[in-house]
């Protein structure tokens, strides 16, 4: 039987409303939101596998939801996509623990390259939508890489789920 797979995509806490601010009201609702559709891409469309490539922002915050969810789906597993080995070298200590945290309990681990190179979070993000089979973005319609990835998504005919993080409103591309 076919893995059936979903990829993550999303802003950086600076370009969402609430930037760092994990207790204001909006990101609550936003997890919360984001939430509620793995769930429902679980229990009506069979995912059972998530890729997060493991930014700051809406990729971790995906990654935590899943890993929160195999107590009740223990069925389920996380990928965590690093587009280099130097990721998390530049962010504070909070983050780089968060980031170590998740991947230390995540079930795949995938390297897409050893050095940075200014392309190194595009490959990530292709190769996140090459293997998934759907696509659950925050996005804001900006031109952003999380727009860019959203568009590869499209053309490759992979569908998309779209949160407004403004909004919460949820659409189908």
């Amino acid at each position: 039987m076919k893995t059936v797979s979903c990829a993550f995509t999303g802003h950086r806490p600076q370009s969402l409303p609430f930037g760092f601010n994990e207790t204001d009201s909006r990101c609550i609702a936003l997890k919360r939101a984001l939430h509620d559709q793995i769930i429902n891409l679980i229990e009506t469309n069979g995912v059972t596998h998530f890729i997060s490539g493991m930014a700051i922002g809406v990729d971790m915050f995906a990654a935590e939801i899943v890993l929160g969810l195999k107590a009740i789906y223990p069925n389920i597993t996380l990928e965590c996509a690093f587009p280099c080995e130097t990721q998390a070298a530049k962010w504070s200590e909070n983050l780089r623990d968060r980031y170590f945290d998740i991947a230390s309990k995540c079930d795949k681990e995938t390297l897409i390259q050893h050095q940075y190179s200014i392309d190194c979070m595009d490959k990530r993000n292709k190769y996140m939508v090459d293997n998934a089979d759907y696509v659950l973005s925050v996005w804001n319609g900006s031109h952003s890489g999380t727009g860019a990835t959203v568009n590869y998504a499209i053309r490759q005919g992979k569908p998309v789920i779209a949160i407004n993080p403004v909004t919460l409103n949820v659409d189908k591309l």
